[in-house]
């Protein structure tokens, strides 16, 4: 026997259909998923800012052109009244007017004595140089006396032996002092080396005692300034 299809029952006739219909119904599901919002509800929050409660303090409020307060009442002073009954010290002003009992001086009357400034005259200015031993006949004693410097210089000089060996040579600036009796003092020095310096003060110091200088006829002290160089020989 010979089996019939009934074309009603045919699965696949309308299977393109299906697929179309299928496939709409996915894309508008996935478009509405994604395109789906919700909102939160606006009643369950506080949307009010609060600035007022973030003040710690208030604000004041300044009125333009307001006039200032009135000042205090000033408290009236109190005098008190004193009675005639009570006694009333007086003041004694004394007169300034000289007493003519005591004896008034005349200024021209007052003596002043005259004090001596104890300055140091140069020695290129002061009028008589100290006399160095030996120039009191000499006609220039400015000259003998820088003659004699350099002699007794070279007659005391010796060269420190450790500034020898380590080859330490230069210039001693020395200033000294030839005081009102004659004496050296107020001795200076500056140099490269503390024992050439050392060296220098001692020739200084062996200077002989001198006729001290003059000014005006009055022993003064006077300054004298001599380089002493240290070299050594080749």
């Amino acid at each position: 026997m010979e089996l019939k299809k009934n074309k009603k029952a045919d699965l696949n006739r309308n299977r393109g259909l299906y697929f179309i219909t299928g496939l709409v119904l996915v894309m508008a599901l996935s478009y509405i998923a994604l395109e789906w919002k919700t909102y939160d509800d606006p009643t369950k929050f506080d949307t009010g800012l609060h600035i007022q409660d973030e003040l710690t303090e208030p604000v004041p409020i300044i009125l333009p052109n307001t006039p200032p307060p009135p000042p205090p009442p000033i408290a009236p002073t109190v005098i008190e009244v004193t009675p005639d009954d009570d006694p009333v010290e007086e003041t004694v002003i004394e007169s300034s007017e000289p007493d003519p009992k005591e004896e008034i001086l005349d200024v021209r009357e007052i003596k002043t004595e005259e004090v001596e400034e104890d300055v140091p005259v140069s020695f290129i200015v002061v009028e008589d140089v100290p006399i160095f031993p030996g120039c009191e006949e000499a006609t220039d004693k400015r000259g003998c006396f820088q003659t004699m410097m350099k002699k007794h210089i070279e007659k005391h000089f010796r060269y420190p032996e450790i500034e020898r060996e380590m080859g330490i040579q230069g210039k001693v600036s020395v200033l000294f002092e030839i005081q009102k009796d004659g004496s050296i003092g107020n001795v200076r020095m500056r140099g490269p080396n503390e024992n050439l310096e050392n060296e220098a003060a001692r020739i200084i110091y062996k200077l002989p005692k001198m006729t001290p200088g003059k000014q005006r006829g009055t022993p003064v002290r006077v300054p004298f300034a001599q380089p002493i160089v240290f070299r050594l020989q080749n």
